[in-house]
């Protein structure tokens, strides 16, 4: 069976990339040592390997299912769950003193790397519960986290998050579930929530739903939300659980993909009123939220980068063991035949495929090491930077691998023929899972009118300018390599283009051509996102060149031409397509902006 990840990879971006090694110097992480992030990893990939990946297809083709009563799932999904739980990973990003594991961002999305790469619906149960659990350690009260919190990171409790409504779909101003004061200082929520993953099941002792809510008398629109902590089953001040609470499930939503993930259409308070215990203050639940919204957006590409990188390995697996026809060149057909992998065409295919997930793996553990660098920084003005950094490219980290990650899945079904789209293969399950990732927590739309529209303008662009420092950088280093100087010029090309387009787009914008603008926002996201991979993968390639220079032999040698090749693959057939579309968008083309919805 191919390797669900690459294990050689993934220490090169940990070690030699991100320097994770280096947060071990840090005081909130000195514990820890090299070995025991490592530990964590081998953990993760025998966990993975030996419960996670066996039943993924199973979960696929016998999906949760409702009798009115009760939503079953198989076995299976528990029994992984279960040691997941057991080796402590629930708490993995906890301080020691909460009974976690005070492990560094970077490790712990490595880890998850792993269990999505394995098995992405049961993986999603723990990173939902992840989200659910951070948002009540940041926002909620003490009594809120002694009742609730402790469970979650021992891996008793389950949380979910619910915003969509059926009518309000991305828009969250328009929600209706409602919360009336009670005399106990709870709420009584009414309302429906749509889309809710992991909304009911039996697999935890409770399920703990983060519900938006607008109170009575609040503000019209996104000022007025709240949140709150609506348990399925109450709990007491001291923890034990007592009676179910009025959360009813009205019914599951069958999708694509993540299969196993049971999506849940929830009823609250059709006997009264739902419980809820409002976190924080009123009508900021939308500013709380987002932080579970931006971990869940991270969560969503690396998601996509595990089952990209997954595909990916699976199909060069089977390219190195399918022999099929001759080289074009050969003239006798007695010959035998080659494995499909010798053919150029393929070769193109799986180069693309590694340009795209490598280059998306790097991306979404970039973005966690910034978060563990602005947990570990006592200089307020690099913090402060870090963070516009970090809210730059969360959009990118989210939808890039969310589209290209897709993309490397549709190449692996290719590599395979006609078998790739059999289900005696994973490849086409891979895709089906990834195809709901551009939706996920904000559709590609979105995330290109939020990096247009706010991210490149934010502290009077302050953002951008810190990225363009810190992809120079690598440009001027990559000038003085007589083999990298040529990707390192075209990037150059490419961030001077992207930067005047960007001038371009938001002068218009400013002028009042606001709808031409952002009319193909999106295209802009792939742009800057093509940009941004081009800066990684040129990094990667520098490292390259000095490990090959130090003497590296045998597969290490293969290991690091093969990253170089990839580089190149990227700055001359992928780049191009950015700087492509830069260049078009600049010209402010009202095409799209204009169509009559008539002419459909």
């Amino acid at each position: 069976m191919p390797n669900i990840h690459s294990e050689k990879d993934l220490d090169f971006i940990l070690y030699d990339m991100l320097d994770t090694e280096g947060l071990l110097k840090t005081e909130r992480y000195g514990e820890h040592s090299r070995e025991a992030f490592n530990q964590i990893l081998e953990t993760s990939a025998r966990i993975a390997e030996d419960l996670f990946q066996p039943h993924a297809a199973k979960v696929d083709a016998n999906e949760p299912e409702f009798d009115g009563k009760k939503v079953t799932i198989i076995p299976e999904v528990k029994e992984a769950l279960d040691a997941y739980r057991d080796a402590g990973f629930p708490g993995a990003l906890f301080p020691f003193e909460q009974g976690g594991m005070q492990l560094p961002l970077t490790v712990a999305q490595a880890s998850g790397f792993i269990f999505g790469a394995a098995n992405v619906s049961t993986a999603g149960y723990a990173m939902l519960t992840l989200g659910a659990a951070n948002l009540i350690s940041s926002f909620g009260s003490q009594a809120q986290q002694d009742r609730f919190l402790s469970q979650m990171i021992e891996g008793r409790f389950f949380g979910t998050m619910c915003l969509s409504e059926t009518q309000a779909g991305s828009s969250l101003s328009d929600i209706r579930t409602k919360a009336v004061p009670q005399e106990d200082g709870t709420y009584a929520i009414t309302g429906t929530k749509m889309w809710i993953s992991g909304g009911e099941h039996d697999m935890s002792e409770n399920i703990i739903h983060m519900v938006m809510a607008k109170i009575e008398g609040a503000p019209e629109g996104a000022k007025g939300i709240s949140l709150f902590i609506v348990p399925k089953i109450m709990v007491d001040e001291e923890g034990n659980l007592g009676d179910l609470n009025d959360v009813k499930l009205a019914g599951l939503n069958h999708k694509m993909g993540y299969r196993g993930t049971v999506n849940t259409f929830l009823s609250f308070g059709e006997e009264g009123g739902a419980v809820g215990y409002l976190v924080g203050e009123p009508n900021k639940g939308l500013s709380y939220m987002f932080q579970m919204m931006n971990e869940a957006r991270i969560g969503v590409g690396l998601g996509a980068t595990s089952l990209g990188y997954t595909g990916y390995l699976h199909s060069l697996d089977y390219a190195k063991g399918r022999p099929q026809g001759r080289l074009i060149d050969a003239k006798d057909p007695s010959t035998p035949m080659v494995p499909i992998i010798e053919h150029a065409d393929i070769k193109r295919l799986m180069l693309q495929q590694k340009s795209y997930v490598e280059g998306a793996l790097h991306l979404c553990l970039y973005a966690a090491r910034l978060v563990d660098d602005i947990a570990t920084t006592d200089d307020g003005a690099e913090k402060k930077d870090m963070e516009l950094l970090l809210d730059l490219l969360t959009p990118i980290v989210k939808s890039w691998p969310s589209e290209f990650c897709l993309e490397a899945n549709k190449i692996a079904i290719q590599v395979h023929g006609g078998y790739g789209y059999t289900r005696e293969y994973p490849v086409e399950r891979f895709y089906r899972d990834n195809r709901l990732n551009p939706i996920h927590e904000g559709t590609h739309g979105i995330q290109g009118l939020d990096i247009l529209g706010r991210k490149v303008s934010m502290a009077k662009g302050r953002a951008v300018e810190l990225l363009i420092e810190r992809i120079n950088k690598t440009i001027v280093s990559a000038k003085a390599d007589a083999a990298l100087s040529d990707h390192a010029e075209a990037l150059e090309k490419a961030v001077g283009v992207l930067v005047a387009t960007t001038q371009t787009l938001l002068g218009a914008a400013m002028q009042g051509d606001v709808a031409r603008a952002f009319a193909n926002a999106t295209l802009y996201l792939d742009a800057f996102g093509h940009v941004v991979l081009t800066w990684f993968w040129l990094q990667q390639a520098l490292k390259a060149q000095e490990k090959l220079a130090q003497g590296a032999q045998g597969e290490d040698a293969s290991f690091y031409v093969g990253k170089l090749t990839a580089c190149t693959y990227f700055v001359r057939y992928e780049l191009p397509k950015a700087v492509s579309s830069l260049l078009e968008l600049a010209k402010l083309d009202d095409t799209c902006v204009s169509a009559n919805p008539d002419i459909f």
